[in-house]
């Protein structure tokens, strides 16, 4: 049987009681190193579950499934996903090819992103769409994220986005040449969101959002330092929330007074604050 066994967000203590049990009998455990990383590394994971774990990257994830898959029609295999195994389309992709071979599967949840992002205060049931931020270049600023945090805003939802993780990526210099040489990991923060955020609006100008936006920054969630920083977007750029992973929320007009109330403890300036508030969102649920 495949096995996709969530991590949760932090260290090596997250896994549930019942995956650790499946990675301690697995005939091999798996761990996908890049849609997420917990802030402990493979070694430590391994001294606590006492066995060996394969590190699956991007390349064998995508292009050789079929070898993790191998022999898990007789035998167990253990897939270790940071978070919950189904945040990522990739493993949706890996459990269709288990099935085109017969294999059986199963999901073993754990706390993700999606989950743990309520611990702002923020009502869970008051978000809508989720987006992801790319590291942008000179000549590839996608912003298909504008549109969907968008139609959220139009109906008052707070906006989840997800920031960009680089994890043995390829240069295009060394793409071209055919060099397995790898750039060194790259992890997007709260405040380089926010300014390609505010960068985007002012090519596109629909007032979607603005530097006075409100929005909540996050770091390393779950985990005994997590962090949370609330601020306009532009206030948001001057921040340094420390070592990932970070991720940010754009608050949606309907905000509740309740979910005020808990996120200005965490105001960059609560006085600034509650001028925005007053003016764009109070009254508004």
């Amino acid at each position: 049987m495949l096995y996709l066994v969530g991590l949760g967000l932090a260290d090596e203590t997250d896994i549930t009681v019942k995956g650790l049990s499946i990675v301690k009998k697995a005939a091999r455990v798996y761990l996908e190193t890049y849609t997420s990383m917990l802030l402990v590394d493979r070694e430590t994971l391994e001294a606590y579950y006492g066995r060996s774990v394969i590190v699956a990257d991007r390349e064998m994830v995508e292009s050789s499934s079929d070898q993790i898959l191998a022999g898990a029609d007789t035998s167990d295999v253990a897939f270790l996903v940071v978070g919950d195994p189904y945040g990522a389309t990739t493993h949706t992709d890996l459990v269709l090819r288990a099935r085109e071979l017969k294999i059986p599967v199963r999901n073993i949840a754990n706390a993700s992103i999606m989950s743990a992002i309520g611990s702002t205060g923020l009502q869970l049931y008051n978000f809508g769409q989720t987006v992801s931020m790319v590291f942008f270049t000179e000549s590839w600023k996608p912003c298909s994220f504008y549109d969907r945090i968008k139609e959220n805003r139009n109906i008052g939802l707070h906006t989840l986005v997800l920031l960009d993780i680089k994890v043995k990526e390829q240069s295009l210099e060394n793409l071209a040449r055919g060099k397995k040489i790898f750039d060194p990991p790259r992890y997007m923060t709260v405040s380089q969101c926010a300014e390609q955020m505010i960068e985007i609006e002012g090519q596109r100008a629909e007032g979607v959002y603005g530097p006075d936006s409100l929005a909540v920054g996050v770091a390393r969630i779950g985990a005994e330092n997590q962090h949370m920083t609330v601020g306009s977007l532009q206030q948001l750029t001057e921040v340094d929330m420390g070592s990932p992973l970070h991720s940010l929320v754009l608050l949606g007009t309907r905000t509740h007074d309740l979910e005020r109330d808990f996120i200005r403890e965490f105001a960059v300036d609560a006085d600034a604050f509650d001028s925005i508030w007053k003016r764009d969102y109070a009254g508004r649920q």
